[in-house]
């Protein structure tokens, strides 16, 4: 239970946040309140865990089905070679854990579908998704809206990564406004084949991390109707507008996806 108001030990770990006009108590006690479900304990889930823990999140729940790979370690900073072969749920818990006891750790050791994502959306207030797959990808965005949940959504490729905040029923477009269907299997390359700089998943984690505060807070601009894209190689920072797709098959006026029973064909990210 989050308590009515801070203790000094409370008002002291927060107190960078606190003295800022923009978060002060109150802001803080938002956060404190607040419940965020992250999909994916891996390259983007670890850093956006890590710093939410760090800025006081009441509920943080994390997603995943899968355990800890030695080949996971270049980027996937909630885990330790002590880890390896633990579910990654349970070694991310132990380590938000640690970080922060104030904060409580729920987790889902399961492969979300169109059968259990709704049923655990309906415990949060706030998704971030760092899936890998444009099947997960495009499953939690259809989900969120129609459980009307803000969406912070992050990827990354090899050196390049892309994030905004998907806010469909806000007027704001949502994934499939930006790409309406997945691309064709065998278009994209492997998941493992394609490579990724570690340190990218950071600054992308990071990057949602820091939305997911604005929003919940709510200062600051947020990133609804602009995607943010990040070159590591060039060392730049675009952003640009996206438009609402009028003909939008999920959010526009004439919808063709009405709930979640369509075909989510696994396939790997780009």
């Amino acid at each position: 239970m989050t308590p009515v108001e801070f203790t000094d030990t409370q008002v002291e770990r927060y107190s960078r946040h606190i003295i800022l006009p923009d978060v002060g108590g109150k802001g803080q006690m938002k956060l404190a309140n607040a419940r965020v479900l992250i999909i994916g304990a891996g390259g983007l889930g670890s850093p956006a865990a890590f710093y939410l823990a760090a800025a006081g999140i009441g509920t943080i729940g994390l997603v995943d089905g899968d355990v800890v790979d030695l080949s996971n370690l270049q980027r996937q900073i909630l885990h330790t070679t002590a880890d390896i072969g633990k579910p990654k749920v349970d070694s991310g818990r132990e380590t938000l854990a640690a970080l922060n006891p104030d904060v409580t750790i729920k987790t889902y050791r399961m492969n979300i579908d169109a059968g259990n994502i709704l049923g655990i959306l309906a415990d949060y207030d706030l998704v971030l998704d760092g899936s890998d797959n444009f099947t997960t990808r495009y499953l939690v965005n259809d989900a969120c809206f129609f459980a009307k949940t803000t969406l912070v959504s992050g990827s990354i490729f090899r050196f390049e990564g892309q994030l905004t905040v998907l806010k469909p029923n806000d007027g704001f477009p949502c994934y499939r406004c930006l790409y309406a269907e997945p691309p064709p299997a065998g278009l994209v390359p492997n998941c493992q084949e394609a490579g990724v700089l570690g340190v990218l998943a950071g600054t992308i984690g990071v990057l949602q991390a820091a939305e997911a505060i604005k929003e919940i807070v709510g200062f600051g601009t947020s990133l609804a109707g602009s995607m943010l894209l990040y070159d590591a190689l060039e060392m730049t920072f675009r952003k640009t507008r996206i438009p609402k797709d009028p003909a939008c098959p999920l959010c526009g006026p004439r919808p063709r996806i009405k709930d979640l029973s369509g075909d989510y064909t696994v396939s790997c990210s780009i």
